[in-house]
């Protein structure tokens, strides 16, 4: 099941008070971007995140998930009704994140 576009609405909406996120779809899928790095993204309408140690120490008890088939686990976000909770996820994530990769 793809993800819809109202979902993915309503995420970046929970992540409006961060500057420098953007988006790109794939296979019906949306891979989300913190200042340029790749933190996580939506899968069949689920925000899920990098397993970075940032990420598990501020989400000790989030259900691990794989996003597709065959892919490393991801960490569930199910507190996404907390903007300054996703704010502050996103900053303390960031420099754990790995640079993108240049495109030749």
């Amino acid at each position: 099941m793809a993800s819809t576009k109202e979902y993915l609405d309503f995420v970046l909406e929970q992540l409006s008070e961060l500057d420098e996120v953007s988006f790109r779809t794939m296979m019906g899928e949306y891979i989300l971007y913190y200042r340029g790095r790749v933190f996580g993204g939506i899968y069949d309408n689920r925000f899920l995140v990098k397993p970075v140690p940032a990420a598990v120490t501020l989400m000790p008890d989030a259900s691990m998930e794989s996003p597709y088939e065959g892919a490393k686990e991801m960490i569930l976000v199910d507190n996404i009704e907390n903007k300054d909770f996703l704010r502050n996820l996103l900053e303390t994530m960031y420099e754990e994140l790995p640079a993108s990769k240049k495109k030749r």
